[in-house]
C-alpha cells in the first residue's frame, strides 16, 4: 500500500469538517491518566504495533492522539506525529460502531489539529484503503518504489 500526501488546506477538508459536524459522538484530546486505558483497549482491537504508536502520541506534547467517546465508552482513536512528524495514523474505530461516521470525524478533526499545529500537509502511511483516502480528503499517492519508512521494520515471528 502507498504513502499519500493531503494538503491541510484543501477546501476539500473544509467541506469534511462541516458533514462531519453532526456526528453524534465526542472527540477530543486524550489526557494523560487515560493512556493505560487507551493502550491497552488499542492492542485488544486492533494491533501491538498499534499501541505502541498511541504510546508514542502521548509522549507529544501536546498529546498526539484524539479519542472518540459515545456515552462515556471509548469508541474510536485517532494519532498523528507519531511513526515521523507530519504522518496521520494510525486510527481505528470499534467495529461495532463502524459506518457511522466516527472515523471521518476522527480524521477530519485529526487533520484540523494537524494545520492548527503548522502542518501544511500530512502524510497517511501506508494507506490501507487508498479509495477512500483519495475521495473523502484529495489525497494523493506519493509515487515510490518501495514502502517507505516502513521498508525493513522488524516484526514478531509468526507463530
Amino acid at each position: 500500500m502507498p504513502d499519500m500526501l493531503v494538503s491541510l488546506y484543501s477546501s476539500t477538508l473544509v467541506e469534511l469538517k462541516r458533514r462531519t459536524e453532526s456526528c453524534k459522538v465526542t472527540i477530543r484530546p486524550a489526557l494523560p491518566p487515560e493512556m493505560r486505558l487507551i493502550v491497552d483497549w488499542v492492542r485488544e482491537n486492533f494491533s501491538e504495533n498499534w499501541a505502541s504508536e498511541v504510546t508514542v502520541a502521548f509522549a507529544r506534547r501536546p498529546i498526539a492522539c484524539l479519542v472518540a467517546i459515545d456515552d462515556g465508552k471509548l469508541v474510536g482513536f485517532a494519532c498523528y506525529d507519531t511513526t515521523a512528524p507530519g504522518f496521520f495514523g494510525p486510527t481505528g474505530v470499534d467495529s461495532a460502531c463502524r459506518g457511522k461516521g466516527i472515523g471521518v470525524a476522527l480524521l477530519s478533526s485529526c487533520l484540523d489539529t494537524m494545520k492548527t499545529l503548522g502542518h501544511a500537509y500530512a502524510f497517511v502511511g501506508d494507506a490501507g484503503p487508498v479509495d477512500f483516502y483519495a475521495k473523502t480528503i484529495g489525497a494523493v499517492p506519493i509515487p515510490a518504489p518501495d514502502k517507505g519508512i516502513y521498508q525493513g521494520m522488524l516484526r514478531r515471528p509468526s507463530k
